[in-house]
């Protein structure tokens, strides 16, 4: 039985909450701490870090936030609430420092957000819990984990190639791969207890990795 809410996730999710609130009511605010490719490449790497606590919208913040609070639990239950804080601001920073080497040439460039560090901890939670089910808004019987972890991946792989929407596919694809690597750093043993979660990681990493490699010499 996990344990009740943990502080640590209540207080990350306050944070959110409180400077989306002034984000979405201060522009300028919105603005200095929001994820420019711009304003990155000129040495305000804070960015890659504040702007993971900022959301375009009210639906944005929930999606988010409302994800977060179902995986936390099963993050600080097995890892604790230091690691799982690590993780968290692991994963964020990762998808977004992945986000800005893809997005490189494009300097107008923005996204916020917190989705790299929300996928993290979903994956996170895929790898410590494999027996885990998932319901879909609009799928209604529970998902199979590791059936849910293919589809994502595959999914944000075409999102990073095609780059015909607005969603930061980037940084959700770091985030899972930040949460895959401190997963694996802080309890190893997952390795013998998730094969098939971790063999498909590997297998779509390097399918990703071909990918935005041959995107990157066609540009």
């Amino acid at each position: 039985m996990l344990e009740s809410f943990p502080l640590v996730g209540a207080i990350i999710l306050i944070i959110n909450i409180l400077s989306s609130i002034v984000g979405f009511r201060d522009r300028r605010f919105f603005e200095s701490y929001s994820f420019e490719i711009n304003k990155i490449r000129k040495g305000e790497y804070y960015r890659l870090l504040t702007s993971g606590f900022l959301h375009v919208n009210t639906p944005h913040l929930i999606f988010n936030m409302v994800t977060l609070y179902f995986f936390v639990s099963f993050v600080t239950y097995s890892l604790g609430a230091l690691s799982f804080l690590i993780l968290y601001i692991a994963s964020l920073i990762i998808g977004n420092i992945l986000t800005l080497v893809i997005h490189f040439n494009q300097p107008n460039y923005s996204a916020v957000g917190a989705s790299g560090a929300v996928t993290g901890i979903l994956f996170s939670s895929l790898l410590l819990f494999p027996s885990i089910e998932l319901m879909i808004f609009f799928i209604p019987i529970p998902i199979p984990g590791y059936i849910f972890g293919i589809g994502y991946i595959l999914y944000t792989i075409y999102g990073i190639g095609a780059q015909n929407d607005n969603i930061g596919h980037s940084a959700h694809f770091g985030g899972a791969v930040g949460g895959v690597i401190l997963t694996l750093f802080y309890d190893f043993d997952v390795i013998y207890n998730s094969k098939l979660m971790l063999s498909i990681l590997c297998l779509t990493a390097l399918v990703a990795g071909f990918l935005l490699y041959g995107k990157k010499n066609k540009n």
